[in-house]
């Protein structure tokens, strides 16, 4: 497998949806909020999770980066920075179904990691759920260390 890992463009980010709505069933927090509420605002949960995708590539595109074999996007990272707090964030990361499991998630890391280090940045954090037990043994065989465990909680208005 062959892959390059090049900066985002805008015309990715069509793709970069459909990768993570085959992505997160059962690993989102939107899902999760969802399964207990409903529908928010009119909208499901996989709407908001490409959402999410939208806005950190237009908040951050610099920052966003996906993987391509044989010119067809394979898989994506998102960032986000705070220079004040010298951190960088890995806010979301997917990889197609039939190459999970082949170091392509690991690369896309790696990557961003890279970029933290030339943005000048002192550390990196990356959050997962609980439950997401392939990205957890991900991000701790990269380097990362659990620091501690966040507890989310929702109140429909």
């Amino acid at each position: 497998m062959s892959i390059t890992i090049r900066p985002y463009q805008p015309a990715d980010l069509p793709v970069m949806q459909t990768i993570t709505l085959a992505s997160f069933p059962g690993i989102s927090l939107d899902q999760t909020i969802e399964e207990k509420f409903g529908e928010q605002n009119g909208h499901d949960w996989r709407w908001r999770k490409a959402r999410h995708i939208e806005l950190e590539t237009t908040a951050n595109p610099a920052g966003a980066f996906v993987a391509e074999e044989a010119g067809r996007v394979i898989a994506y990272v998102t960032t986000t920075l705070d220079r004040m707090a010298g951190s960088g964030r890995i806010a979301n990361l997917a990889v197609v179904a039939e190459l999970r499991g082949r170091g392509v998630g690991r690369q896309l890391i790696q990557h961003a990691l890279v970029w933290f280090r030339a943005q000048g940045l002192s550390y990196a954090l990356i959050e997962s759920m609980s439950h997401n037990e392939v990205g957890r043994g991900l991000y701790t065989s990269v380097g990362f260390q659990e620091i501690g465990q966040l507890v989310h909680y929702a109140m429909k208005l």
